[in-house]
């Protein structure tokens, strides 16, 4: 019985063994003394078989294989697999050249059993691993036959995804995934490739899971891929003439697997756990909340020791960090503030009610000598108000001037800043304007068009800002210097097929997203001022037009953005214009990646 992806382990016997022969046959160097002969790169091979494979009616608790060498065990647990899973492991041992499998639990009645072993089964000497063997028997007078097979994809990268279950059930609710072990199960290979073997006939659900738990069952956050469609497996036998010799054609019956290869969108669902992780004080003015997930809403902070007073909050974009910065002198001079802190947190569900931790922000004062301690006295009294910037003397055409302020900003004065252009000694000043960019007024926006090549100096006089704490800031000269407009690149990327909601990314050679832009209404998208570099496209369809890639959801039924490739890498040259199309439906998505940035992705693996 063929199908598409079984004849991989008879391609590498052969190969290995046509190798060895080679080695065989070759003559002995003379000019060389004796080295040990060949590196042994042969697997044990199977020489017997209790059961045999397609074994009817047996009912034994142990199984045993036989090899041609001694062999060791490697990585049971990831390795081997059994089918239907079983409540409780069994024990699988090596002894010699023989293998043994105990069952823990009683053979169920009119069932076929598959057992694979991965690489779990190896030679003695060089653990060279037998790849991909199988043992099949029935506790039935049949042996069950059909398969169902396919690849399991990461949905956002398109990268095959390694070493996750993929299972099948024929108890079609939706409820069956989380609460009942599959039907049976396999596990994908490296190119994410999977075959469910010895399938009773009957419709199923098909699954793929990062069985954290190791139960064969679904726990929230686990990633997941779920096959919308229901299947229906079936084989059919067909001759075909095979020729094998000028005059000679001979009839082969051949059995075909049904449904064709499926691909699951692998993905994790956007449900991360909610809950306040760590409390941080490192200097006296502020303290920080460290949250695990985003926050939809802020906190609501309570003191515990004292009446309220005035916090000056700092938060990230995705407020997952909160600073907050003291504004009382009490409140600064104190090492412990208690608090309470009501926020949404995560249930077991993954559901978001609100809680209330009591957390203390502690203030450790550093061990100094007294000469250290007076010197960070003097320090404090004649502290300013710091003023750093990202200006630097090759600045990028489609940078923005930032300015960031060691502390807060509690005032500035706006005639007190002045931008000009300079050319060789002349001065001309130029309009700007300056926004803040965060919301404790610590960063800004210097705004104003840049242009190749130009010279700029931003001069801030002295007692330009006030910080909270009422420290100013020294007078300071900000200068840069735009790059040439001659070393950049230019792409623009046009849809042979144009979608509405259709965003096309920019990416590194180490497929990173670089830049995110959604198709305009010719279904076009420019990148300007790009480095001489390569680079690669993806394209997702933004369904729900918030801008991003959004992930599934199983409880919604909602498969993950669809995500393509542009198949080549663009290799782009300094003060050159590329126009590329990008003809999305030119490949299956699946096959649509560029080979040279496909990465197998494993789960249980940090990326």
């Amino acid at each position: 019985m063929h199908s598409p992806f079984s004849n991989h382990i008879a391609i590498l016997a052969c190969v290995l063994s046509i190798g060895a022969s080679m080695a065989l046959s070759s003559c002995a160097n003379r000019g060389i003394g004796p080295q040990g002969g060949p590196r042994d790169s042969i697997p044990p091979k199977v020489v017997r078989e209790l059961p045999e494979n397609g074994t009817v009616n047996y009912h034994a608790p142990t199984a045993s294989v036989w090899f041609d060498e001694y062999i060791q065990l490697d990585n049971v647990a990831d390795n081997v697999l059994i089918s239907p899973p079983q409540p409780r492991t069994p024990e699988v041992k090596a002894i010699g050249k023989r293998l043994t499998i105990h069952f823990a639990d009683s053979l169920r009645d009119s069932t076929t059993y598959t057992i694979h072993f991965g690489k779990a089964i190896c030679d003695y000497n060089e653990k060279n691993p037998l790849n991909g063997y199988a043992l099949s028997f029935a506790t039935g007078s049949t042996i069950d036959s059909l398969e169902l097979y396919g690849r399991v994809i990461n949905a956002e990268d398109l990268n095959p995804v390694t070493g996750v279950v993929v299972g099948i059930h024929d108890n079609l609710a939706d409820s069956a995934f989380s609460a009942v072990p599959f039907t049976r199960i396999t596990r994908s290979d490296e190119q994410g490739l999977f075959t469910i073997q010895n399938i009773r006939a009957g419709t199923y659900r098909l699954f793929a899971l990062n069985d954290i738990s190791r139960d064969y069952t679904y726990q929230p956050g686990e990633a997941l891929a779920v096959d919308d469609s229901l299947l229906t497996p079936y084989a059919q036998t067909v001759i075909e003439y095979d020729t094998i010799a000028p005059d000679s054609v001979v009839a082969q019956p051949y059995t075909y697997f049904y449904p064709d290869a499926r691909t699951l969108w692998f993905y994790t669902e956007d449900k991360q756990r909610h809950y306040l992780r760590r409390t941080l004080r490192d200097e006296r003015y502020c303290f920080t909340l460290l949250f695990a997930a985003p926050q939809d809403s802020l906190p609501l902070i309570q003191r515990l020791d004292s009446v309220a007073r005035p916090l000056l909050l700092q938060h990230n974009a995705t407020r997952d960090t909160l600073v907050y910065w003291l504004t009382d002198s009490a409140d600064i001079m104190r090492d412990t503030i208690p608090l309470a802190v009501t926020y949404l947190r995560s249930d077991s569900l993954y559901n978001l009610t609100p809680g209330t931790d009591t957390v203390y922000a502690v203030y450790r004062q550093p061990r100094l000598s007294e000469k250290a301690l007076e010197k960070k006295r003097r320090e404090e009294l004649e502290r300013q108000l710091d003023i750093r910037s990202n200006a630097s003397p090759t600045f990028a055409l489609n940078d923005t001037l930032r300015l960031t302020f060691s502390v807060p900003v509690d005032s500035l004065n706006l005639q007190a800043f002045s931008l000009f252009t300079r050319i060789d000694t002349t001065y001309t000043p130029l309009p700007f304007t300056l926004m803040p960019a965060d919301s404790a007024n610590m960063r800004y926006l210097v705004l104003f068009p840049v242009e190749s090549l130009r010279q700029y100096e931003l001069r801030i006089d002295s007692a330009a800002c006030y910080d909270i704490y009422g420290h100013t800031n020294r007078a300071a000269k900000i200068q840069l210097k735009a790059r040439s407009i001659e070393e950049y690149a230019t792409l623009r990327v046009r849809l042979a097929h144009p979608e509405q909601n259709a965003v096309i990314q920019l990416l590194s050679d180490a497929d990173k997203p670089l830049l995110t832009m959604p198709v305009d209404d010719r279904g076009e998208v420019f990148f300007r001022y790009l480095t001489p570099k390569t680079y690669y496209l993806r394209l997702f369809i933004d369904l729900n037009r918030d801008g991003r890639w959004t992930t599934g959801d199983l409880l919604h039924h909602r498969q993950p953005e669809p995500v393509c490739y542009f198949p080549a890498k663009l290799t782009l040259r300094a003060n050159w214009d590329f126009e590329e199309t990008f003809d999305h439906l030119a490949l299956p998505r699946e096959d649509s990646k560029p080979r040279d940035i496909v990465k197998p992705f494993d789960p249980a693996k940090k990326q």
